[in-house]
């Protein structure tokens, strides 16, 4: 296929808007994801995010909560209620931006 651009997948834009749903992403794209969305909701002063990875067998979960474990401008993190996805959801608090 002659001009054809195979540098893989275009670059997915993602709305800062405090909600992260991971449903669309592999596992191994979250470990550079999750750092870089939590830097632009701090700066756009977004503090508590909610991140969707699916209640499943709990791996993404795991995951998740490896990095944000990691990460220093994480305050505290916990799974959602009943009402924000149950486990299937995790609420994070951050760290206000200097």
């Amino acid at each position: 296929m002659e001009g054809e651009n195979i540098s893989g997948p275009e670059p997915v834009e993602i709305p800062i808007n405090g909600v992260l749903d991971l449903h669309t992403f592999h596992p191994r794209e979250v470990k550079d994801l999750l750092p870089d969305y939590l830097h632009e909701c701090r700066v756009k002063g977004i503090l508590e995010v909610r991140i969707i990875h699916g209640k499943g067998i709990g791996a993404l979960r795991e995951t998740v909560h490896a990095i944000l474990r990691r990460l220093p401008e994480v305050t505290s993190f916990r799974l959602a209620d009943e009402t924000a996805g149950s486990w299937g959801a995790t609420l994070v608090l951050l760290k206000p931006a200097d």
